[in-house]
Protein backbone atom coordinates (compact mmCIF):
# COMPACT_ATOMS: atom_id res chain seq x y z
CA UNK A 1 0.00 0.00 0.00
CA UNK A 2 2.50 2.40 0.73
CA UNK A 3 4.81 1.70 -2.10
CA UNK A 4 1.65 2.44 -4.32
CA UNK A 5 1.05 6.03 -2.32
CA UNK A 6 4.99 6.36 -2.92
CA UNK A 7 4.08 5.42 -6.87
CA UNK A 8 1.48 7.82 -7.23
CA UNK A 9 3.12 10.97 -5.93
CA UNK A 10 6.03 10.27 -7.95
CA UNK A 11 3.53 9.62 -10.86
CA UNK A 12 1.95 13.57 -10.15
CA UNK A 13 5.05 15.05 -9.91
CA UNK A 14 6.73 13.79 -13.07
CA UNK A 15 3.59 15.05 -15.09
CA UNK A 16 3.55 18.63 -13.58
CA UNK A 17 7.02 19.17 -13.48
CA UNK A 18 7.17 17.63 -17.38
CA UNK A 19 7.80 20.10 -20.58
CA UNK A 20 4.65 20.94 -22.65
CA UNK A 21 3.65 21.33 -25.74
CA UNK A 22 0.50 22.86 -27.19
CA UNK A 23 -0.97 23.26 -30.46
CA UNK A 24 -2.86 26.02 -32.11
CA UNK A 25 -4.47 27.21 -34.68
CA UNK A 26 -2.19 29.77 -36.77
CA UNK A 27 -4.28 32.90 -37.32
CA UNK A 28 -2.61 33.37 -40.50
CA UNK A 29 -3.51 29.37 -41.28
CA UNK A 30 -1.91 25.91 -40.79
CA UNK A 31 -1.14 24.76 -36.98
CA UNK A 32 2.06 25.42 -35.52
CA UNK A 33 3.78 23.93 -31.82
CA UNK A 34 4.01 26.70 -28.59
CA UNK A 35 6.73 26.46 -27.19
CA UNK A 36 6.80 26.28 -23.36
CA UNK A 37 9.87 28.28 -21.59
CA UNK A 38 11.35 28.38 -18.41
CA UNK A 39 13.97 31.13 -19.00
CA UNK A 40 10.90 33.48 -20.90
CA UNK A 41 10.95 37.18 -19.70
CA UNK A 42 7.47 39.13 -20.67
CA UNK A 43 7.91 42.47 -22.06
CA UNK A 44 5.29 45.01 -22.00
CA UNK A 45 3.26 45.89 -24.90
CA UNK A 46 4.30 46.05 -28.26
CA UNK A 47 7.45 47.07 -29.67
CA UNK A 48 6.48 50.49 -31.86
CA UNK A 49 7.85 49.37 -35.47
CA UNK A 50 9.01 52.32 -37.93
CA UNK A 51 7.25 51.95 -40.75
CA UNK A 52 8.83 54.06 -43.35
CA UNK A 53 7.41 54.87 -46.12
CA UNK A 54 10.36 57.44 -47.63
CA UNK A 55 7.79 60.54 -48.09
CA UNK A 56 10.07 63.89 -47.91
CA UNK A 57 7.46 66.03 -49.09
CA UNK A 58 5.40 68.50 -46.45
CA UNK A 59 2.01 67.26 -46.25
CA UNK A 60 1.18 69.72 -43.31
CA UNK A 61 2.32 72.96 -45.20
CA UNK A 62 0.03 75.44 -43.44
CA UNK A 63 0.63 73.93 -39.90
CA UNK A 64 3.07 75.18 -37.22
CA UNK A 65 3.58 71.46 -36.10
CA UNK A 66 1.80 68.07 -37.45
CA UNK A 67 1.57 64.51 -36.73
CA UNK A 68 0.45 61.71 -37.60
CA UNK A 69 0.50 58.22 -35.53
CA UNK A 70 -0.67 54.77 -35.15
CA UNK A 71 -3.45 54.81 -32.42
CA UNK A 72 -2.76 51.04 -31.91
CA UNK A 73 1.18 50.99 -31.55
CA UNK A 74 2.23 54.88 -31.28
CA UNK A 75 4.20 54.61 -34.75
CA UNK A 76 4.75 57.74 -35.51
CA UNK A 77 4.42 58.06 -39.39
CA UNK A 78 4.87 61.78 -39.93
CA UNK A 79 5.82 64.66 -37.88
CA UNK A 80 6.78 68.57 -38.59
CA UNK A 81 8.05 69.92 -35.59
CA UNK A 82 6.13 67.67 -33.38
CA UNK A 83 7.91 68.68 -30.31
CA UNK A 84 7.53 72.69 -30.72
CA UNK A 85 5.50 73.91 -27.37
CA UNK A 86 2.72 75.53 -28.61
CA UNK A 87 -0.55 76.85 -26.91
CA UNK A 88 -3.30 73.99 -27.45
CA UNK A 89 -6.75 76.02 -27.24
CA UNK A 90 -9.19 73.63 -26.37
CA UNK A 91 -7.13 70.35 -27.41
CA UNK A 92 -6.67 71.12 -23.50
CA UNK A 93 -9.91 69.21 -22.93
CA UNK A 94 -8.78 65.70 -23.93
CA UNK A 95 -6.42 65.50 -21.04
CA UNK A 96 -9.69 66.71 -19.18
CA UNK A 97 -11.78 64.21 -20.16
CA UNK A 98 -9.15 61.43 -19.60
CA UNK A 99 -9.25 62.24 -16.28
CA UNK A 100 -12.57 61.76 -15.98
CA UNK A 101 -13.21 58.89 -17.69
CA UNK A 102 -10.58 57.19 -15.77
CA UNK A 103 -12.17 58.28 -12.40
CA UNK A 104 -14.96 56.41 -13.29
CA UNK A 105 -13.20 53.64 -14.70
CA UNK A 106 -11.36 53.19 -11.03
CA UNK A 107 -14.85 53.33 -9.72
CA UNK A 108 -14.13 56.51 -7.69
CA UNK A 109 -17.28 58.11 -9.62
CA UNK A 110 -19.98 57.04 -11.50
CA UNK A 111 -21.86 59.20 -15.02
CA UNK A 112 -24.88 58.96 -13.43
CA UNK A 113 -23.24 60.77 -10.34
CA UNK A 114 -24.92 64.38 -9.81
CA UNK A 115 -23.05 67.40 -10.06
CA UNK A 116 -23.69 70.83 -8.30
CA UNK A 117 -22.63 73.40 -10.70
CA UNK A 118 -20.01 76.09 -8.77
CA UNK A 119 -20.31 79.49 -9.58
CA UNK A 120 -16.65 79.26 -10.52
CA UNK A 121 -17.87 76.74 -13.29
CA UNK A 122 -20.86 79.17 -14.38
CA UNK A 123 -18.68 81.84 -14.93
CA UNK A 124 -16.53 80.35 -17.67
CA UNK A 125 -16.33 82.57 -20.53
CA UNK A 126 -16.36 81.08 -24.27
CA UNK A 127 -18.00 78.31 -25.47
CA UNK A 128 -19.94 77.01 -22.90
CA UNK A 129 -23.49 75.25 -21.89
CA UNK A 130 -24.68 78.28 -20.01
CA UNK A 131 -24.88 75.98 -16.94
CA UNK A 132 -26.79 78.26 -13.93
CA UNK A 133 -24.77 78.07 -10.44
CA UNK A 134 -26.40 75.51 -7.98
CA UNK A 135 -28.00 73.75 -10.80
CA UNK A 136 -27.30 69.65 -11.07
CA UNK A 137 -25.83 67.48 -14.26
CA UNK A 138 -24.62 64.15 -14.44
CA UNK A 139 -21.10 63.75 -15.16
CA UNK A 140 -22.32 62.40 -18.44
CA UNK A 141 -24.07 65.25 -19.45
CA UNK A 142 -21.20 67.32 -18.79
CA UNK A 143 -18.60 65.09 -20.80
CA UNK A 144 -21.10 65.10 -23.59
CA UNK A 145 -20.64 69.17 -23.36
CA UNK A 146 -16.89 69.08 -23.48
CA UNK A 147 -16.98 66.37 -26.29
CA UNK A 148 -19.79 67.56 -28.81
CA UNK A 149 -19.83 71.54 -27.70
CA UNK A 150 -16.16 71.94 -26.43
CA UNK A 151 -18.03 73.61 -23.09
CA UNK A 152 -15.76 75.38 -20.92
CA UNK A 153 -18.19 75.25 -17.96
CA UNK A 154 -18.03 71.37 -17.67
CA UNK A 155 -14.98 70.70 -17.86
CA UNK A 156 -14.37 73.13 -14.46
CA UNK A 157 -17.08 71.30 -12.85
CA UNK A 158 -16.09 67.74 -13.74
CA UNK A 159 -12.49 68.88 -12.68
CA UNK A 160 -14.17 70.17 -9.12
CA UNK A 161 -16.13 67.33 -8.58
CA UNK A 162 -13.17 64.33 -9.17
CA UNK A 163 -10.79 66.52 -7.60
CA UNK A 164 -12.47 68.75 -4.95
CA UNK A 165 -10.78 72.08 -6.67
CA UNK A 166 -9.93 72.77 -10.11
CA UNK A 167 -6.12 73.73 -8.87
CA UNK A 168 -5.89 70.07 -7.92
CA UNK A 169 -7.16 69.08 -10.44
CA UNK A 170 -4.57 70.51 -12.73
CA UNK A 171 -1.88 69.56 -10.58
CA UNK A 172 -3.29 65.73 -11.55
CA UNK A 173 -3.38 66.79 -15.13
CA UNK A 174 0.43 67.61 -15.24
CA UNK A 175 1.14 64.74 -13.25
CA UNK A 176 -0.91 62.39 -15.67
CA UNK A 177 1.07 63.83 -18.83
CA UNK A 178 4.42 62.91 -16.91
CA UNK A 179 3.63 59.84 -16.89
CA UNK A 180 2.55 59.53 -20.36
CA UNK A 181 5.51 60.90 -21.60
CA UNK A 182 4.27 64.12 -22.53
CA UNK A 183 7.35 65.86 -21.89
CA UNK A 184 6.78 69.36 -23.85
CA UNK A 185 3.59 70.06 -21.72
CA UNK A 186 2.39 72.57 -18.76
CA UNK A 187 -1.48 73.12 -17.90
CA UNK A 188 -2.14 76.07 -15.84
CA UNK A 189 -6.35 75.41 -16.57
CA UNK A 190 -8.60 72.30 -17.23
CA UNK A 191 -10.01 73.92 -20.60
CA UNK A 192 -7.98 75.58 -22.62
CA UNK A 193 -8.84 79.21 -22.17
CA UNK A 194 -5.69 81.82 -23.13
CA UNK A 195 -2.98 82.33 -20.13
CA UNK A 196 0.36 82.36 -19.66
CA UNK A 197 2.37 79.24 -19.25
CA UNK A 198 -0.13 76.66 -21.15
CA UNK A 199 1.34 74.65 -23.94
CA UNK A 200 2.02 71.39 -25.13
CA UNK A 201 2.76 69.83 -28.49
CA UNK A 202 1.71 67.83 -31.36
CA UNK A 203 3.49 64.92 -30.14
CA UNK A 204 1.78 65.08 -26.99
CA UNK A 205 -1.43 65.68 -28.00
CA UNK A 206 -1.13 62.36 -29.79
CA UNK A 207 0.30 60.08 -27.02
CA UNK A 208 -2.75 61.97 -24.28
CA UNK A 209 -5.37 61.64 -27.85
CA UNK A 210 -4.27 57.93 -28.13
CA UNK A 211 -4.89 56.57 -24.12
CA UNK A 212 -8.28 58.92 -24.77
CA UNK A 213 -9.44 56.68 -27.67
CA UNK A 214 -9.26 53.95 -25.35
CA UNK A 215 -12.56 54.84 -23.43
CA UNK A 216 -15.01 53.21 -26.05
CA UNK A 217 -17.67 55.15 -24.17
CA UNK A 218 -16.04 58.43 -25.48
CA UNK A 219 -16.81 57.02 -29.26
CA UNK A 220 -20.32 57.68 -29.08
CA UNK A 221 -19.98 61.57 -28.06
CA UNK A 222 -17.09 61.62 -30.27
CA UNK A 223 -19.68 60.95 -33.44
CA UNK A 224 -22.49 62.36 -32.61
CA UNK A 225 -23.29 65.50 -34.72
CA UNK A 226 -26.17 67.31 -32.67
CA UNK A 227 -27.89 66.56 -29.39
CA UNK A 228 -30.12 68.87 -26.50
CA UNK A 229 -28.77 68.68 -22.61
CA UNK A 230 -31.45 69.87 -20.23
CA UNK A 231 -29.94 73.04 -18.34
CA UNK A 232 -31.25 75.58 -15.61
CA UNK A 233 -32.42 75.83 -12.22
CA UNK A 234 -35.24 73.34 -11.66
CA UNK A 235 -36.93 76.07 -9.81
CA UNK A 236 -36.61 78.57 -12.88
CA UNK A 237 -37.14 78.25 -16.47
CA UNK A 238 -35.70 75.41 -17.61
CA UNK A 239 -34.34 75.19 -21.47
CA UNK A 240 -33.10 72.66 -23.89
CA UNK A 241 -29.96 73.88 -25.30
CA UNK A 242 -28.46 72.16 -28.35
CA UNK A 243 -25.30 71.29 -28.42
CA UNK A 244 -23.25 71.00 -32.22
CA UNK A 245 -19.93 69.31 -32.70
CA UNK A 246 -17.04 71.34 -33.09
CA UNK A 247 -15.71 68.72 -34.89
CA UNK A 248 -16.56 69.07 -38.80
CA UNK A 249 -13.99 66.16 -39.62
CA UNK A 250 -17.13 63.73 -38.76
CA UNK A 251 -18.87 65.12 -41.30
CA UNK A 252 -16.38 65.54 -43.63
CA UNK A 253 -13.97 62.24 -43.64
CA UNK A 254 -15.37 58.84 -44.16
CA UNK A 255 -14.44 57.12 -40.70
CA UNK A 256 -13.73 60.07 -39.06
CA UNK A 257 -14.37 59.17 -34.83
CA UNK A 258 -12.91 62.50 -33.16
CA UNK A 259 -11.01 63.52 -31.33
CA UNK A 260 -10.91 67.62 -30.16
CA UNK A 261 -10.89 71.24 -32.31
CA UNK A 262 -9.10 74.02 -30.52
CA UNK A 263 -9.12 77.47 -32.09
CA UNK A 264 -7.79 81.03 -29.80
CA UNK A 265 -6.71 83.83 -31.65
CA UNK A 266 -3.43 83.02 -30.15
CA UNK A 267 -3.08 79.00 -30.67
CA UNK A 268 -4.80 79.42 -34.09
CA UNK A 269 -6.80 76.31 -35.40
CA UNK A 270 -5.98 73.20 -34.09
CA UNK A 271 -7.49 69.91 -34.04
CA UNK A 272 -6.59 66.73 -33.14
CA UNK A 273 -8.28 63.68 -35.21
CA UNK A 274 -9.07 60.56 -35.93
CA UNK A 275 -10.99 57.64 -38.09
CA UNK A 276 -10.62 54.22 -38.49
CA UNK A 277 -10.93 52.15 -41.75
CA UNK A 278 -10.46 48.48 -41.57
CA UNK A 279 -8.57 47.29 -38.51
CA UNK A 280 -6.30 50.61 -38.31
CA UNK A 281 -6.85 53.94 -36.51
CA UNK A 282 -4.68 56.84 -37.14
CA UNK A 283 -4.74 60.07 -35.48
CA UNK A 284 -3.50 63.17 -36.97
CA UNK A 285 -2.25 66.75 -35.13
CA UNK A 286 -2.50 69.79 -36.63
CA UNK A 287 -1.33 72.96 -34.34
CA UNK A 288 -1.60 76.84 -35.38
CA UNK A 289 -3.42 76.31 -38.88
CA UNK A 290 -4.30 80.30 -40.61
CA UNK A 291 -7.81 79.21 -41.10
CA UNK A 292 -10.32 76.61 -40.07
CA UNK A 293 -10.23 75.27 -43.75
CA UNK A 294 -6.81 74.58 -43.99
CA UNK A 295 -6.94 73.10 -40.29
CA UNK A 296 -9.78 70.19 -42.02
CA UNK A 297 -7.73 70.04 -45.03
CA UNK A 298 -4.33 69.13 -43.46
CA UNK A 299 -5.71 66.92 -40.99
CA UNK A 300 -7.37 64.88 -44.10
CA UNK A 301 -4.32 65.13 -46.31
CA UNK A 302 -2.58 63.44 -42.87
CA UNK A 303 -4.87 60.43 -43.34
CA UNK A 304 -4.65 59.94 -46.53
CA UNK A 305 -1.38 59.07 -46.38
CA UNK A 306 -1.47 56.86 -43.73
CA UNK A 307 -4.21 54.96 -45.02
CA UNK A 308 -2.90 54.95 -48.15
CA UNK A 309 0.52 53.76 -47.13
CA UNK A 310 -0.14 51.12 -44.12
CA UNK A 311 -2.17 48.20 -42.57
CA UNK A 312 -2.53 46.33 -39.69
CA UNK A 313 -1.80 42.89 -39.29
CA UNK A 314 -4.16 41.18 -36.79
CA UNK A 315 -2.26 38.78 -34.51
CA UNK A 316 -5.09 38.27 -32.15
CA UNK A 317 -8.35 39.38 -30.93
CA UNK A 318 -8.98 40.26 -27.59
CA UNK A 319 -9.79 37.24 -24.87
CA UNK A 320 -8.40 34.73 -28.29
CA UNK A 321 -7.06 31.61 -26.47
CA UNK A 322 -3.51 31.19 -28.10
CA UNK A 323 -2.43 28.47 -25.59
CA UNK A 324 -3.29 26.18 -22.10
CA UNK A 325 -0.61 25.93 -19.13
CA UNK A 326 -0.87 23.53 -16.74
CA UNK A 327 -0.46 24.76 -13.14
CA UNK A 328 1.42 23.26 -10.42
CA UNK A 329 -1.35 21.97 -7.71
CA UNK A 330 -3.72 24.57 -9.11
CA UNK A 331 -7.22 24.61 -9.16
CA UNK A 332 -8.02 24.62 -11.79
CA UNK A 333 -5.21 22.34 -13.06
CA UNK A 334 -4.44 24.23 -16.45
CA UNK A 335 -5.06 27.90 -17.58
CA UNK A 336 -5.54 29.78 -21.21
CA UNK A 337 -3.36 32.02 -22.31
CA UNK A 338 -5.50 34.94 -24.02
CA UNK A 339 -4.55 38.09 -25.28
CA UNK A 340 -5.75 40.80 -23.29
CA UNK A 341 -6.37 43.19 -25.88
CA UNK A 342 -6.50 43.52 -29.63
CA UNK A 343 -3.06 42.65 -31.09
CA UNK A 344 -2.23 44.58 -34.45
CA UNK A 345 1.32 45.18 -36.03
CA UNK A 346 1.71 48.15 -38.41
CA UNK A 347 3.01 46.96 -41.59
CA UNK A 348 3.33 49.02 -45.30
CA UNK A 349 0.36 48.23 -47.15
CA UNK A 350 0.64 44.89 -48.72
CA UNK A 351 2.69 43.32 -46.49
CA UNK A 352 0.29 42.22 -43.92
CA UNK A 353 0.72 38.08 -45.05
CA UNK A 354 4.23 38.44 -44.57
CA UNK A 355 3.73 38.47 -40.78
CA UNK A 356 4.37 35.28 -38.71
CA UNK A 357 3.56 34.38 -35.08
CA UNK A 358 4.87 32.04 -32.49
CA UNK A 359 3.60 31.63 -28.53
CA UNK A 360 5.69 30.83 -26.17
CA UNK A 361 4.85 30.15 -22.71
CA UNK A 362 6.05 29.96 -19.13
CA UNK A 363 7.23 26.52 -17.41
CA UNK A 364 6.16 25.19 -14.31
CA UNK A 365 3.82 28.38 -13.05
CA UNK A 366 2.83 27.49 -9.52
CA UNK A 367 -0.34 28.58 -8.13
CA UNK A 368 -2.08 30.76 -6.68
CA UNK A 369 -2.42 32.92 -10.26
CA UNK A 370 -5.11 35.31 -11.18
CA UNK A 371 -6.48 36.69 -14.09
CA UNK A 372 -4.72 38.83 -15.64
CA UNK A 373 -1.04 38.08 -14.92
CA UNK A 374 1.11 37.49 -17.18
CA UNK A 375 1.52 33.63 -19.01
CA UNK A 376 3.83 33.96 -21.94
CA UNK A 377 4.13 36.24 -24.94
CA UNK A 378 2.75 36.10 -28.85
CA UNK A 379 6.32 36.98 -30.99
CA UNK A 380 5.62 38.59 -34.63
CA UNK A 381 7.81 37.62 -37.37
CA UNK A 382 8.61 39.12 -40.65
CA UNK A 383 11.11 38.23 -42.99
CA UNK A 384 12.59 35.82 -40.33
CA UNK A 385 13.19 38.55 -37.83
CA UNK A 386 11.22 39.22 -34.87
CA UNK A 387 9.27 42.41 -35.20
CA UNK A 388 7.42 42.78 -32.14
CA UNK A 389 6.51 41.33 -28.59
CA UNK A 390 3.33 41.09 -27.10
CA UNK A 391 2.09 39.60 -23.82
CA UNK A 392 -0.39 37.16 -23.38
CA UNK A 393 -2.06 37.11 -19.92
CA UNK A 394 -4.27 34.33 -17.60
CA UNK A 395 -8.34 33.94 -18.60
CA UNK A 396 -9.10 33.15 -14.82
CA UNK A 397 -7.83 32.58 -11.37
CA UNK A 398 -5.80 29.61 -10.51
CA UNK A 399 -6.15 28.70 -6.26
CA UNK A 400 -3.27 26.49 -4.47
CA UNK A 401 -5.45 22.56 -4.96
CA UNK A 402 -6.80 21.13 -1.85
CA UNK A 403 -5.03 17.94 -0.80
CA UNK A 404 -8.29 15.94 -1.73
CA UNK A 405 -7.85 17.52 -5.34
CA UNK A 406 -4.03 16.53 -5.21
CA UNK A 407 -4.87 12.66 -4.28
CA UNK A 408 -7.44 12.30 -6.49
CA UNK A 409 -5.37 13.82 -9.74
CA UNK A 410 -2.80 10.85 -8.05
CA UNK A 411 -5.28 8.50 -8.19
CA UNK A 412 -6.22 9.22 -12.16
CA UNK A 413 -2.86 8.85 -12.79
CA UNK A 414 -2.29 4.66 -11.39
CA UNK A 415 -5.72 3.54 -13.46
Amino acid sequence: MHSYKYLGWVLALLIVLSSLTVTVTDIFGGEKTVVISEELQVVETAIPVTVKTGTTAELAETAKSAILIDAGSGTVLYEKNCHERLPPASITKIMTMLLVLEAVERGQISLEDKVTISQRAASMGGSQMYMEQGEQQTVETLLKGIAIGSANDACVACAEYVAGSEEIFIEMMNKRAQELGMKNTHFVNTNGLPVADHYTSAYDIALMSRELLKHEIAHEWFTTWQTTVLVGLESKKQTEFELTNTNRLIKLYPGANGIKTGFTREAGYCLSGSATKEDLTLIAVVLGCDTTHNRWGETMKLLDYGFATCENAVLAKKGEVLGTIVIEKGSPSSVNAIADSDINLLVKKGEGDQVTTEIVLFERIKAPLKAGDKVGELIALKDGAEVGRYPLVADGDVEVAKLHEIYIRMLKTLI
